[in-house]
């Protein structure tokens, strides 16, 4: 069947309605969503198919059964509101992770032991450090574990969508350093309750985040050892976007406006340290920064939150992760209008992608290629597979090329197919289809029939 040629005819109308009776996501004050018929030239059966491979981790069995008759409209305003979902069984499924809440504090607390007794062989028992070791290893490997258990096991599919994909827009490397005592608080207390929210917040939680601050070498910033590397990343990674327009001076100016922002060792969170600032006036793309302390990084976070680049990058970006590997002009303008409207709204740039004509037109259907955790995950839910809570599942996905906070550059996975297809990857990924199909991939049981396990290793499996 031809491409739609006339883009309009593909017409999703988004309403909020806000009424008696209308159900709002506790805690939030918003509104029910409701979204109008969809008009495609996908068939019904496809349209679901379609959402639950792209703002799911693909389906499991039944599911898209479910979605037609639920209606993948009120489907996906469900999604939009993953607040009002109840998701108790992957609660119950992460019941048994020892460290996921486990504080920072008492991570630095097991490093800071484990340093000491490699300094003085006689200061303890020998069991002392392994013990801490063990710590701050399970840590990490919980981590990794409890997202691909939320991403097979979750109803809030969309979300646990987005909760990936600013993990990987502000992408910290676990093999750096002490970086990996913070990255379970920065999973959980960062990036996980800002999701869906403002653009601006999470920004600004992540410039604080002790995981981003030693990552890329801020909390060693100050007046007079000035640090540019989160001062460059910030701004061409996390918001203006490589050509938006900053110069060599301008990372200079955001650096010096967030010297004195680091980390307390003891307690591993962020302490703003007055001595080390930079006091003196700094200009940031032409307009000058002087509020003083702290101010002056939370000045800058302003101006980049809400600058025109940051809004087009992010739209960008969030369509090449949902729509396409080659963004349509017109859908980023729509969408960068509409983060710039709302404020950074992210919830609402998002609905702006997902509802959009381009997400349901037929060239969108079955275009893009899966990353490793996808395509783990998507296996996983097609086998209606039961995990066992163990770092082994996602050791299947760092050997496919994607461990789960192992990217060692601040650009994070990349989300294209000529980056993940070629022909070592594809015979590694067909045999981690027929491994599991085989229900031999260690720390899982599947129960799906062998005709979905012969599927796995086809083709059209590595597509979403």
């Amino acid at each position: 069947m031809a491409v739609y040629q006339d883009m309009k005819r593909l017409t999703v109308l988004v309403v909020t309605l806000t009424c008696a009776g209308c159900t709002a996501a506790p805690g939030t004050g918003m509104s029910r969503v409701v979204i109008a018929p969809i008009q495609s030239e996908m068939s019904r059966t496809e349209q679901a198919d379609h959402v639950l491979s792209r703002l799911a981790y693909g389906a499991r069995p039944g599911d898209v059964e479910r979605v037609k008759r639920m209606g993948v409209e009120r489907w996906m305003a469900s999604q939009l509101q993953p607040e009002t979902l109840d998701d108790r069984a992957a609660d119950s499924a992460l019941a048994s992770f020892r460290t996921l809440a486990l504080p920072t504090s008492e991570l630095a607390a097991a490093f800071r032991a484990i340093r000491a007794a490699r300094r003085d062989t006689m200061r303890g028992p020998a069991s002392d450090m392994r013990d801490s070791r063990r710590t701050v290893q399970l840590s990490l490997a919980e981590v990794g574990a409890a997202k691909i258990t939320r991403a097979v096991m979750s109803e809030r599919q969309l979300y646990e969508q987005m909760v990936d994909f600013w993990e990987n827009h502000f992408s910290v490397f676990a093999g750096k350093g002490q970086t990996r005592l913070f990255i379970p608080a920065y999973d959980r207390d960062v990036i996980r309750p800002r999701a869906l929210g403002r653009f601006r917040d999470l920004l600004g939680a992540v410039a604080k985040s002790p995981a981003m601050l030693f990552y890329l070498d801020n909390a060693r910033s100050s007046a007079r050892g000035l640090n540019e590397n989160y001062a460059r990343e910030l701004m061409e990674l996390h918001t203006l976007g490589v050509d938006g327009g900053y110069t060599q001076n301008d990372v200079i100016e955001v650096a010096r406006a967030l010297t004195g922002w680091g980390i307390n060792p003891g307690e591993g969170t962020f302490a703003f340290r007055p001595r080390l600032h930079d006091e003196s006036p700094k200009v940031v793309l032409g307009n000058r920064v002087a509020s003083g302390g702290i101010r002056d990084g939370e000045q800058v976070l302003d101006l980049l939150a809400r600058h025109p680049a940051t809004a087009r990058h992010v739209a960008r970006k969030l369509i090449v992760r949902f729509v396409s590997d080659s963004p349509p002009p017109a859908l980023v303008d729509r969408c960068a209008t509409a983060f710039s409207r709302s404020d950074g709204d992210i919830r609402e740039t998002l609905r702006c992608v997902v509802t959009s004509p381009e997400f349901f037109s037929r060239a969108a259907y079955r275009a893009k290629v899966k990353t490793p955790l996808e395509l783990v995950a998507s296996g996983l839910r097609a086998m209606n597979a039961t995990l066992d809570g163990s770092p082994r599942v996602a050791q299947a996905v760092a050997r496919l090329g994607q461990p789960i906070f192992g990217r060692q550059t601040p650009d994070g996975w990349p989300d294209r197919a000529d980056e993940w297809m070629n022909a070592g990857a594809m015979v590694n990924r067909t045999n981690f289809g027929l491994t599991l199909a085989a229900g031999r991939v260690p720390g899982v049981r599947v129960s799906a029939d062998t005709i979905m396990g012969a599927a796995l290793s086809a083709p059209e499996f590595q597509k979403r």
